[in-house]
């Protein structure tokens, strides 16, 4: 396995703090934000681990509100919109000092 995805991989790892939060590191890629693809996939990561592992992502639709500190940790608060027989649906916000960077 190559180091970036070592790397990778070592991102999309949340630590769980408790139920549908989750806490992520960022990365030091030489910018003063944090790397937009890298909140989308700790995201995605996020709403994955509240839902049963044979529901599989359908849809997936995204805002970048503000810049993110790549010194800082991301907190993902996921909500839980619906779970029915076909589908279940989650709300995820992307929170650093207080505010949603990311919804």
């Amino acid at each position: 396995m190559s180091q970036a995805l070592k790397n990778l991989l070592t991102l999309l790892n949340l630590e769980k703090i408790e139920e549908g939060l989750f806490r992520g590191q960022s990365e030091n890629l030489g910018l003063r934000q944090v790397f937009g693809g890298q909140v989308v996939g700790q995201a995605l990561y996020a709403a994955k681990e509240t839902v049963p592992e044979e529901r599989l992502v359908h849809s997936f639709h995204s805002y970048f509100l503000r810049p993110g500190d790549s010194k800082k940790p991301i907190i993902y608060d996921v909500e839980t919109l619906r779970d029915g027989n076909s589908f279940s649906a989650r709300r995820v916000a992307a929170i650093q000092n207080g505010k949603p960077i990311f919804i």
